[in-house]
């Protein structure tokens, strides 16, 4: 679980984890690193928050990522913060010179940066039973800004933290997934995201102004076309999003009797 609250940090309006009804609950990712803008490493974490949001009904509107500056980072983070009900940030909270999440967060938010004795608490017992000393740099990583609370990491111990809207989690997928099961249950949710889907045997040339057309009738639905292309064949997927079941439904029955009217393969 994340750790106690704080008295002098915000916590949601709403009930966490309840939905929150006809509000809509938004999200961004801030994934920060200079490894991830020259390619040496491969984002991931951005993908696993986005299914994560998609089945608690928060919208993900944005993801952003930003290389290890501190001036990139604090305006990132100010600008996605008053955007979005939700801003959770991945990397930069390691130990060593080039891990300035914390600082940076701290900066946006002008509060104090310090060793939390929280954190340490959490740390101390876990290098303790590896017999490794608590280091400066690894002392780094018990750094939060102040009025955060934390959130656990059952596999290496050194937490993350949240600050008002602002979760920031470790860069490494499998620490960061743990974090998440932690954060998760204390969200505001809105309204899940249904989907349906129509596959196309051929080419979405072939169906884009039929579904262009079917957009038109329903605004309300969001509709898209996914291309692919495999052994020389040519297909693409036709996806239907709406939180209105009834209306969704409405507009997937509509779409497959066009295609079958207009001779177009699907399935």
């Amino acid at each position: 679980m994340m750790s106690e609250q704080h008295p002098s940090s915000k916590r949601d309006t709403a009930t966490s984890g309840a939905p929150t009804g006809g509000e809509e609950v938004t999200a961004a990712v801030l994934v920060i690193g200079d490894e991830i803008l020259s390619g040496r490493t491969k984002e991931a974490n951005s993908g696993y928050i986005a299914g994560l949001m998609t089945a608690s009904g928060i919208r993900l509107r944005e993801v952003r990522v930003v290389a290890d500056d501190t001036s990139e980072i604090v305006g990132a983070l100010k600008a996605l913060r008053e955007r979005f009900t939700y801003v959770f940030t991945t990397g930069g909270i390691g130990p060593t010179h080039d891990d300035i999440t914390a600082e940076s967060v701290a900066q946006a938010f002008g509060v104090e940066l310090a060793v939390d004795d929280r954190a340490l608490a959490l740390m101390m017992p876990y290098y303790k039973r590896r017999g490794l000393e608590l280091t400066p740099s690894r002392l780094r990583m018990a750094r939060i800004p102040k009025g955060a609370d934390l959130i656990a990491n059952r596999i290496s111990a050194a937490p993350g933290f949240r600050l008002e809207n602002v979760f920031v989690l470790a860069g490494v997928p499998s620490i960061m997934q743990v974090m998440m099961d932690e954060v998760l249950p204390t969200l505001r949710t809105g309204a899940r995201m249904l989907s349906e889907t129509i596959k196309v045997d051929g080419p979405e040339g072939e169906v884009a102004d039929l579904l262009t057309e079917h957009q038109r009738l329903f605004p309300d639905i969001s509709m898209g076309s996914y291309p692919s292309f495999k052994d020389g064949v040519m297909a693409c997927e036709l996806v239907l999003r709406s939180i209105d079941a009834e209306g969704l439904n409405t507009a997937y029955i509509a779409l497959r009797q066009k295609l079958t009217d207009s001779d177009i393969k699907h399935v």
